[in-house]
């Protein structure tokens, strides 16, 4: 037998307490399928319980199929795993169970907190609607693009095949800061933008030149799991804040890490709440950071593609003290395979973040940068931007009123002035309860991929939700996947009801 404890002052009775620890041993192998267990009254005598919470314990896994046989005559590790055990241990061994079997020490606290902690949401195959964060590929100007990359590629100079500058190539860093000054109200000089390889990259340069271990970080709870991986892989201790419908409650931040070294924002369309942060709020944000000696991270995702009006002014331009970082991606706008974003910061922070950069991987793909630089210079990206917000602003229609016709009562879809996804409103659920986590499910067997609000929560539980994303989605897509959504809805189960069961 492996070695177990239970204990009295656990917080759990002890017959669950030996349920789990059996359990975990089956799945990760450390009790082999077929593996005899002792006897009932051996193994109470044994850990020091009585014969019932052992009982308990087998009964409940015999029940559940991870045990064969008869209490009494004889108990063996099942042969043929139940199906949520067998999904479980097709991933393998855990990292532990495999460090001990090696001899080797297995990885850091910090290395095992990373490999818990979701990037983002997975994407499933194949692709369905309503996968959020994803642009509209098929409408990308492909012949432009390859006509500017042929161009340079047809002799390109030896300086573009060599090592490069970290920083990132100097007309494109010039030609965003153009861009931004006039569409976001961003106030930087090109030395300040620095390329890197999408806004993941951005987020671990920042956290890297900002942060020592320990120090604590606010994040919008929801939020991107992306940016609380990239902290905590810096070592720093993640704050989870409240969001409201004007943006992360710095009050609440303010008594939950009033010393915070950093607070990670998505002011002008919150991820993935899509609201966005009043005046007010922003400068009290800033009136924060100042008072605590402190940094703001602002991740501008998706905020080209406003519906209403001009794009909201940046974060970043209302900064007189030099403390934000401002985070943009080509991800969203171009397509997500190009892998390149920029970060602008202060002029301090330029010699050592782009230090940083250097180390993570020397500087990103030159010639993709060069081809980036002519596609912004010779205005096809305002050109592009232009068509695609039409297009999304079209999308986002279609997917409202096909939920007015198809989910009321099942889906409360409300428009937005901003962004790529909606949020759905579950009706009738209680933050926390896990209808949402169903309600995906559900969908999922349906033939729709939606999010549940709770895969981004990790704090305080929020009213049950699920993200759609429409700017991947063609109207007919979207009617058709909005007529299999409400098929799901109006067949998911009760709360009370098994999971899974659709």
């Amino acid at each position: 037998m492996v070695p177990i404890v239970v204990r009295a002052d656990g917080g759990r009775p002890l017959y669950r307490q030996l349920y789990d620890a059996l359990r975990a041993a089956i799945l990760d192998g450390r009790l082999a399928r077929g593996h005899r267990l002792p006897s009932t009254r051996h193994l109470a005598v044994q850990l020091g319980v009585s014969r019932n919470t052992v009982l308990g314990a087998f009964d409940q896994l015999l029940a559940e199929g991870y045990l064969e046989g008869r209490v009494g005559s004889g108990t063996r590790v099942a042969l043929a795993l139940p199906d949520e055990a067998k999904h479980a241990a097709a991933s393998g061994p855990t990292a532990a169970a495999l460090a001990a079997r090696s001899g080797r020490r297995g990885p850091s606290r910090r290395g095992l907190l990373l490999a818990a902690t979701p990037v983002s949401v997975a994407r499933r195959l194949p692709d369905r609607p309503f996968r959020a964060g994803v642009p509209d590929l098929a409408a990308f100007p492909f012949d432009v693009w390859s006509r500017l990359w042929a161009r340079r590629w047809r002799r390109p100079p030896h300086a573009l095949l060599d090592y490069a500058d970290p920083a990132g190539y100097l007309p494109l860093r010039e030609a965003i800061a153009g861009y931004l000054a006039h569409a976001r109200a961003v106030r930087c000089e090109p030395q300040q933008v620095l390329i890197v390889s999408g806004s993941q990259q951005a987020l671990d340069v920042a956290a890297r030149v900002l942060l020592d271990p320990s120090d604590q970080v606010w994040v919008e709870d929801p939020g991107y799991g992306g940016a609380r991986g990239a902290f905590i892989a810096a070592g720093a201790q993640v704050v989870p804040v409240p969001v409201t419908s004007a943006g992360l409650d710095v009050e609440a931040g303010r008594a939950l890490a009033p010393a915070a070294r950093l607070a990670y924002v998505t002011p002008s369309h919150q991820f993935p709440l899509g609201v966005a942060m009043p005046l007010g709020r922003r400068l009290a944000l800033l009136e924060w950071a100042r008072g605590a000696d402190a940094w703001i991270v602002e991740d501008d995702y998706d905020s080209e593609y406003r519906y209403a009006n001009r794009p909201l002014a940046a974060l970043q331009g209302l900064d007189d003290d030099g403390r934000v970082v401002y985070v943009g991606s080509f991800s969203k706008v171009l397509f997500p395979g190009l892998r390149l974003g920029y970060l602008v910061v202060p002029k301090d922070l330029v010699a050592a973040c782009a230090a940083a950069r250097a180390l993570v991987d020397r500087h990103p793909p030159t010639l993709d940068q060069v081809v980036l630089a002519d596609f912004i210079a010779e205005h096809h990206f305002e050109r592009h931007l232009h068509r695609m917000r039409a297009l999304y602003a079209e999308r986002q229609a279609a997917l409202v009123a096909a939920a007015q016709q198809h989910l009321a009562g099942l889906l409360e879809v409300p428009p937005a002035d901003t962004g790529m996804h909606l949020v759905g409103w579950l009706p009738g659920g209680v933050p926390g309860d896990g209808s949402d986590r169903r309600a995906a499910e559900c969908a999922w067997a349906a033939g729709v991929e939606v999010q549940p609000l709770a895969a981004y929560t990790w704090g305080t539980p929020v009213r049950p939700g699920l993200v759609l994303g429409y700017a991947a989605v063609g109207p007919d897509d979207i009617r058709q996947g909005v007529h299999h959504l409400a098929q799901a809805l109006g067949s998911r189960p009760m709360p009370r009801r098994r999971r899974g069961a659709c």
